[in-house]
């Protein structure tokens, strides 16, 4: 399978008043196409400092990201915010959904957003929300939705222009056991049957072992 994301020698230094602090101490990661991969560490190592790096949502103090082999540092903001939006797909443990939209208008937006327009969205807005169990729930908002069935819209909304990497940070913290097996049971399909490329940051070992390809350990902004 070819590299699809990687991360070379990256470091982050954030300056916190007089002091300096190492997020990401020449870390080096690779991830191939197709591919499940769990990062996993103390609160503090690093992880979801990673994933912002691999999502373009923050730049490297040093060190490159690249994607498809070409290097994210050069990248005009225009060019970052079509890597956001079309290239990787990100999910986060809040589940960040427009509190006052439905489960379709939450993802015909990221459609709107991605330029697709009247019937075609429609459309493509229903197949992504059956595709994740959704068919008889589209029209209600997230707080008559679980937090399961919340999860699942942000899962479809990642998923709306077809990007060929789904970040997931913590994505099972907010649900029991059982939705918890549910959500990465959907996750591992998707990577099985639509070559999705997963990369998730998650605290559960259990999870991690069950459902990723490989895991990767972070302690301290390095990888062990």
């Amino acid at each position: 399978m070819p590299e699809l994301l990687s991360a070379k020698q990256v470091s982050k230094i954030y300056q916190m008043g007089t002091n300096s602090v190492k997020a990401l101490d020449s870390v080096s990661i690779d991830v191939n196409e197709g591919e499940f991969v769990a990062i996993q560490g103390t609160s503090g190592s690093g992880k979801s400092t990673l994933l912002n790096m691999l999502g373009g949502l923050d730049h490297p103090s040093s060190g490159e990201v690249f994607f498809a082999s070409k290097p994210l540092g050069p990248f005009s903001k225009r060019e970052m915010a079509r890597y956001r939006r079309f290239s990787v797909g990100m999910i986060f443990q809040n589940f960040n959904l427009i509190p006052t939209m439905s489960a379709v208008e939450n993802v015909s937006l990221a459609l709107a957003f991605g330029g697709l327009r009247g019937l075609q969205r429609r459309e493509r807005t229903k197949r992504l929300l059956a595709r994740v169990g959704l068919e008889d729930r589209m029209t209600h908002r997230p707080s008559e939705l679980s937090g399961g069935e919340q999860q699942r819209v942000a899962i479809a909304r990642a998923l709306a222009n077809n990007p060929k990497v789904l970040l997931a940070d913590e994505p099972t913290g907010n649900l029991d056991s059982v939705r918890a097996h549910e959500l990465l049971g959907l996750l591992r399909e998707m990577v099985t049957q639509d070559s999705l490329t997963i990369l998730m940051v998650t605290h559960d070992h259990e999870l991690a072992n069950s459902f990723a390809d490989r895991i990767v350990l972070m302690k301290d902004g390095k990888v062990v």
